[in-house]
């Protein structure tokens, strides 16, 4: 009697430690889940607002260029300026931008992800 008592209770330990193991596993497939989408919409938010602001970004490129070349009266001169700051930009960016870049997006991407206010 005392043995099959124990022999339960054994059973029931075992039954309850693979349900906890279940529901433990699924609780982090979960919570991966939604850390991955978090990051996943960060990601197609910023590459979305990257192409418009690029798109704007050139279309006042070209109007900047015009209108240089206008006040010059040389018709490719504003491009020529404008394609050499835009050169410059690039250049200073390439020697002293690393660091501050890669600080800025993981910072940015560690919110969206590690945020674990209820939304």
């Amino acid at each position: 009697m005392a043995f099959e008592k124990l022999s339960r209770s054994i059973h029931d330990l075992n039954d309850n430690i693979q349900a906890y193991i279940h529901s433990n596993s699924e609780y982090y497939k979960l919570k991966a889940f939604k850390n991955g989408m978090k990051g996943a919409t960060s990601l197609v938010r910023f590459l979305v607002l990257g192409f418009l602001l690029s798109t704007a970004g050139i279309m006042l490129s070209f109007a900047l260029a015009i209108v240089i070349s206008e006040a010059i009266g040389v018709p490719s001169s504003g491009y020529f300026i404008v394609g050499g700051f835009y050169l410059l930009i690039f250049v200073l960016i390439f020697i002293f931008g690393k660091e501050p870049i890669e600080k800025l997006v993981l910072r940015k991407f560690s919110k969206a992800v590690f945020n674990d206010k209820e939304e």
